[in-house]
């Protein structure tokens, strides 16, 4: 894309989120669900298919360019981003990387357009960050395969028309070497998918159980039409994503310490401006030093994924600093807001609740830290 098309599109986005999508925030938050209007322009804006190639309708952005679309999206609440985080991220990024031309042609104009949703079935009851223990099983029978199991903590399941489904296709014993993924049509019989989850934060992101109960679908829906790719196909969906996912909290740790600064240049403690308590400074200081190296960081990652040197350890640092920076510049912001900060009232609050989150999707923090630590031993053994 050329820079001055990408330039108009991020400040168009920019002026959309701070104008129309922040001040939908409080109803957002009381009635679990972004707003038809907001979805419509957010299509209206390309948004559903900001990372899907140009040649499928979508508008194509490097990975360069995503990260700064995410630092804009990250200022407001996450479900924002969420609703069309699936058909960019991980499930849209299961067709664009491993699909055949014939089930790119297929799904990913709709899902570019916002006509659909697709969602990213991983994750289950005993394989969540590791999903290479999964269980959920597809059995060849014909020219069909039929699909049984159980999915947990789908994101956009309820709205979803298209499934992007990880079974196992081999043996549990054989490990990631019998994984596959299936385009799976929400519609299909035997899908059920259960009410939405009551989560502590993040209102409006809608996430659900799958379940499949002898599910039938073509062979020619197996993702690359080749059994056994579905953990690589999972992996590289999900190194972007942690990579966009720490790019977005950069977004709202920036927030966050606008939200500060605004509390503590206008309230007064002891006919004081709280800014000028060196405590309170310190404070600040530590969240603008954080959100900087945050974003440093995501830069400087997204430029080694864009040229191909780094696909792997730069997004799990990125994610690891990031999502662990954010909840701690969320626990200042309460902090300077003192009392009011943990009222429902005021934003940081509500952030406070949603930042939890980013530091256990699309990989625990802890499984970050497996990632660097046997990429770098790697390294030097090399």
């Amino acid at each position: 894309m050329e820079p001055d098309e990408f330039t108009s599109i991020l400040a168009a986005v920019r002026e959309f989120v701070r104008k129309e999508v922040v001040t939908a925030e409080d109803e957002i938050e009381d009635s679990d669900q972004v707003p038809d209007r907001l979805r419509a322009q957010a299509a209206e804006m390309g948004l559903f298919g900001y990372a899907i190639p140009e040649e499928y309708g979508g508008l194509g952005f490097s990975m360069s360019e995503e990260v700064r679309l995410a630092v804009e999206l990250g200022w407001t609440t996450p479900s924002f981003r969420s609703m069309f985080g699936t058909n960019n991220g991980i499930a849209g990024q299961v067709l664009v990387n491993c699909g055949t031309d014939r089930q790119k042609d297929a799904y990913l104009p709709a899902l570019a357009s916002g006509e659909q949703v697709a969602s990213f079935a991983l994750t289950e009851p005993e394989a969540g960050s590791d999903p290479s223990g999964l269980t959920t099983r597809a059995v060849r029978d014909g020219d069909h395969y039929v699909i049984n199991g159980q999915k947990r903590f789908i994101t956009n399941a309820i709205w979803a028309d298209l499934l992007m489904v990880f079974a196992r296709t081999g043996e549990v014993s054989e490990g990631a070497r019998t994984i596959s993924v299936f385009v799976v049509p929400t519609g299909t019989p035997g899908v059920t998918i259960g009410p939405k989850d009551h989560k502590m934060g993040q209102r409006g992101a809608v996430t659900s159980e799958i379940f499949f109960d002898d599910v039938r679908v073509p062979a020619e829906n197996l993702v690359g039409e080749v059994e056994g790719e579905g953990f690589s196909a999972a992996m590289r969906s999900l190194a972007k994503g942690r990579l966009h996912i720490a790019a977005l909290t950069v977004g709202l740790a920036d927030r966050l310490i606008e939200e500060s600064l605004r509390h503590a240049t206008t309230n007064r403690q002891g006919g004081q401006q709280l800014a000028d308590f060196q405590l309170v400074q310190a404070m600040l200081a530590e969240s603008r030093t954080e959100a900087y190296a945050g974003r440093a960081m995501v830069l400087e990652a997204a430029r080694s994924w864009d040229d191909g040197s780094d696909r792997r350890l730069a997004p799990s640092m990125c994610k690891l600093f990031c999502t662990e920076a954010v909840d701690r510049i969320a626990d200042r912001a309460v902090q300077i807001h003192g009392g009011l900060g943990y009222m429902r009232e005021v934003p940081v609050e509500r952030f406070y609740r949603d930042a939890r989150l980013f530091r256990l999707y699309e990989g625990t923090s802890e499984i970050q830290k497996l990632i660097i630590a046997k990429q770098v031993v790697q390294e030097f053994d090399a």
